[in-house]
């Protein structure tokens, strides 16, 4: 793994975060980003599962998880700031992620990417994800395509 820089550090996130993280979700997704009242109920609902990179002067990106059921995880969401990515940031956020869920009991993780990002599937193939199934046409809606990936322990 990539360490972070020391000015920069993983925590759970808190409520007065819930502003950035909207900020970073509409940079990252401006077709369609989490509305606030959405995040405010994954902080009140999934808040131990809501990480967040702090960099002292603000946010640096974030992901969401659901707790293990039936020993299976999603991870719903992981977002890096713009000018951020390909530095570790998400490679941080999703392993400290996946161990926080791999003590809770998941023997399963699976998340959705879209097709075209080549760079978060990698990330994902990096970290033991492997595609599980095919790729799903209008997965989110019409024109939003979906690959659906799988890691196992």
């Amino acid at each position: 793994m990539i360490p972070l820089p020391e000015d920069q550090r993983i925590r759970k996130v808190v409520e007065t975060d819930l502003p950035e993280v909207l900020r970073l979700d509409q940079e990252a997704f401006p077709e369609g980003p989490y509305p606030y009242f959405a995040l405010r109920q994954f902080h009140d609902a999934l808040g131990d599962h809501l990480l967040v990179v702090d960099g002292g002067d603000g946010l640096r990106g974030y992901v969401l998880a659901t707790p293990p059921h039936h020993a299976r995880s999603w991870i719903l969401s992981l977002v890096v700031g713009h000018g951020l990515r390909g530095n570790g940031v998400g490679r941080a956020l999703m392993t400290e992620m996946l161990q926080q869920l791999r003590k809770e009991g998941a023997c399963e993780v699976l998340l959705t990417v879209d097709p075209d990002n080549e760079s978060a599937m990698a990330l994902y193939r990096h970290l033991g994800f492997a595609p599980w199934g095919l790729p799903r046409e209008d997965y989110f809606g019409p024109g939003e395509p979906r690959l659906r990936m799988r890691l196992a322990w």
